[in-house]
């Protein structure tokens, strides 16, 4: 068995729509499009990566009765000139080997060459009644309208953190490791929107620890995220109109060549949880539960509503800043200037 056989994304991959989590708007479309045979015979799924569009394509194939003979899947990244495209036309013109329909999944469609396209869009135009084409794409607005027009397009969720936080409890116990509270809740931030990406930290977490029972201070270790400190430490820096303490600890991030825009995504997630303890009292218990004992008492204390320097506006500060990292020279810098503009007294 291969190391990508046993992949956690893979072996835990869903196999049925009530596996699905998180796109019940699509799922329940394509329910009942199969229920009263009313099905498309050209989809467009877009979305980010690692969300399960491929999940989904492979999982709609089953259910209208395709086999693994009559179900092909191509790479539109590494297949994407007209004499592929070409080629796919002809197999399109045969009749499936034992399945009422053949099901063509071309995922990153936008990689795909003009010539390509233009030789794609004779066969969606009229495709063969026992064809149904799945097109599925990370950049939905690199496709030219007129093959976007013959598709029925779905447009998938990003999963929540919340949700990418249960994920990575339940599949970590089905493991038969238990991740702390916080340190599901980091994995699930360095997931950055992603299924796939989310256990491939879960994976390489369970993989490396020597306990079952998981911390975040294993998850940072593990994965080199920013220590828990160092974060914090910004944010007493807020608390506490300490400029000299907040541009310390971004250098010692910098230093420590952590990633920057992970960095201000747990200092976001932080910030943003003060708020909400100090604004919307009824959900304390709720974030309760999200957190450690340690890391809660740390923000409940800082949701004091005595204590207004974490404000709306230092959260605007730091999605600003979060905004323009890509774009910084000095990768840090973003992150430095809105500390400044918050906390230095003389600007």
């Amino acid at each position: 068995m291969t190391q990508e056989e046993t992949t956690l994304y893979r072996k835990h991959r869903p196999m049925e729509f009530k596996d699905i989590i998180g796109q019940d708007h699509i799922v329940n479309t394509l329910q009942s499009s199969l229920k009263n045979e009313t099905f498309a015979h050209a989809y467009l799924f877009a979305g980010s990566r690692g969300i399960g569009k491929t999940s989904i394509a492979r999982i709609f194939a089953k259910e209208l009765g395709t086999s693994a003979s009559d179900l092909y899947e191509i790479d539109a990244a590494s297949n994407r000139g007209i004499d592929d495209i070409r080629e796919l036309r002809d197999s399109v013109s045969t009749l499936p080997f034992d399945s009422k329909y053949k099901v063509y999944i071309i995922d990153e469609v936008h990689m795909l060459t003009k010539e390509a396209f233009n030789a794609l869009l004779k066969t969606l135009e009229e495709p063969p009644s026992h064809v149904v084409f799945i097109l599925a794409t990370t950049e939905a607005e690199k496709l030219p309208t007129t093959i976007v027009s013959r598709c029925q397009t779905f447009n998938f969720k990003k999963p929540s953190q919340t949700t990418l936080k249960e994920v990575s409890l339940k599949i970590a116990k089905k493991e038969g490791y238990t991740l702390d509270p916080s340190a599901a809740q980091l994995i699930a931030i360095l997931g950055d929107g992603a299924f796939r990406d989310t256990l491939g930290i879960v994976q390489k977490v369970i993989s490396t620890s020597a306990d079952k029972k998981i911390t975040a201070e294993e998850v940072e270790a593990i994965t080199g995220a920013p220590r828990r400190a160092l974060i914090d430490n910004v944010i007493i820096a807020i608390s506490e109109n300490d400029l000299e303490a907040g541009l310390v600890a971004v250098n010692k991030a910098a230093e420590g060549n952590i990633n920057m825009k992970i960095f201000v995504k747990l200092i976001l997630a932080k910030l943003r949880f003060v708020l909400l303890l100090r604004n919307a009292p009824a959900m304390e218990k709720e974030i309760k539960e999200e957190l450690d004992e340690d890391d809660f008492e740390f923000l409940k204390k800082l949701s004091d509503a005595k204590n207004t320097a974490i404000s709306s506006k230092t959260v605007l500060a730091f999605l600003e800043a979060y905004s323009k990292l890509d774009f910084s020279y000095i990768v840090h810098l973003p992150v430095e200037l809105a500390l400044i503009d918050l906390l230095d007294k003389k600007v």
